[in-house]
């Protein structure tokens, strides 16, 4: 996957502007003693802003742009100016994208339509200037509010494909021959085993007036919740899914067992993905008899719909996209469509990702440390007016 183009999993660090100081500036002129206080707000520190954008398909440019960093407001001036606030990061993103806290794995925004803005992290709110402080009592403060600081966080972006029906199946299992075969996707298809490397996307035509979008997901191994083979790497695209059509060849020695083992595999993954509607499609049909295909279907789950169907010639291709269109719009499918996203922990992580070392530095910084405002709430709280805060 090092060399591939299809990017999903990306950390990067981001930092939203500080706020500006306020100016504790008093009035000079010729004829007025005494002016008063008139020192301006500081200007606020730029946010960081995710943007989806539907002509993105992967993380790729965020591979090369590690930092993002938003910059800080101006202070406040005389005569009440306002500082000039801080410009912000727009990141555009593909839609689809979770944002995750790279530090406790908790699950923060997703970004899921063309042109939705997401703002990540609010930069700071500047600091007021002395004229707001001036009362009966007190005519000529001498203190101003500082700026709010910057937030800065380490964050996973998360990228999950938006399909109506996701293929679940172990390699080698016809997914990526069945998209092909009912779409105009061109994944790689040959007549040796091999397994998908990156997720594919194929929309189908259905009944000359209709489309659905399928996903094909590389194929998942027993385990691979536990992190073994590559289908951690993409499980995280199921979830996206409305329906889930589950794949497994008619050669296999056991196709009921071979079910709940993936079902058992998702289970682990996100124990909600079990609640989406599944539909079962025995592969490879076309090497089985009347008798045999009878024998094999007493043998299946009946609480889901089973079709047997060959990519190849076509059979069973009609009547399971019925079933897919009718499991899509279904009002019970409508009605608990709901994605809730599981945390991220150590067996869904990416060591080459979480590895990745922070080296940059703001020449802004001066070495301060962050992690103290994460969790601070600055809206009502009056800063510290007695701070040294420059004309």
């Amino acid at each position: 996957m090092a060399d591939s183009n299809f990017i999903d999993y990306v950390k990067i660090l981001c930092r939203s502007g500080k706020g500006g100081a306020g100016s504790r500036h008093y009035h000079r002129a010729k004829y007025i003693p005494k002016g008063g206080p008139d020192g301006g707000d500081g200007g606020r520190g730029g946010h960081i802003i995710l943007k989806g954008n539907r002509h993105l398909w992967t993380l790729l440019p965020l591979r090369y742009r590690r930092h993002i960093f938003a910059t800080n407001g101006e202070s406040g001036g005389a005569g009440r100016s306002h500082g000039k606030d801080g410009e912000d990061q727009i990141v555009e993103v593909p839609v689809g994208t979770a944002v995750f806290d790279a530090d406790t794995g908790e699950f923060l925004c997703e970004v899921t339509e063309d042109g939705q803005t997401v703002n990540l992290l609010r930069g700071g709110k500047g600091g007021l200037g002395n004229w707001h402080f001036a009362t009966a009592t007190n005519r000529a403060p001498r203190y101003a509010q500082p700026g709010q600081p910057a937030i800065e966080k380490a964050v996973v972006l998360e990228l999950k494909l938006l399909g109506d029906v996701g293929l679940v199946g172990f390699p080698n299992a016809g997914k990526s021959t069945l998209l092909s075969a009912v779409s105009a996707a061109k994944p790689k298809v040959a007549d040796y085993p091999f397994t998908t490397m990156e997720p594919s996307l194929g929309i189908v035509d259905y009944r000359g007036d209709s489309s659905f979008v399928m996903a094909d997901i590389p194929g998942i191994i027993e385990g691979a919740s536990e992190g073994k083979g590559l289908g951690l790497r993409f499980l995280r695209h199921i979830e996206r899914n409305a329906v889930l059509l589950f794949m497994v060849p008619a050669d296999s020695d056991d196709i009921r067992k071979d079910y709940e083992v993936l079902l058992h595999e998702l289970r682990e993954f996100n124990p909600e993905l079990v609640d989406k509607n599944r539909v079962l499609a025995v592969s490879k049909s076309d090497m089985l008899d009347d008798e045999l295909r009878d024998e094999i279907a007493a043998t299946l789950p009946h609480d889901i719909p089973v079709v047997f169907i060959s990519a190849v010639t076509g059979q069973g291709i009609p009547e399971l996209k019925d079933i897919l269109w009718r499991e899509i719009n279904s009002e019970e499918n409508k009605s608990r469509f709901t994605i809730t996203h599981r945390p991220l922990d150590v067996r869904h992580r990416e060591e080459e990702e979480d590895n990745f070392i922070f080296g940059q530095e703001d020449a802004d910084n001066d070495g301060e440390d962050f992690s103290d405002y994460s969790d601070q709430d600055w809206e009502d709280e009056f800063w510290d007016q007695e701070s040294s805060v420059n004309d």
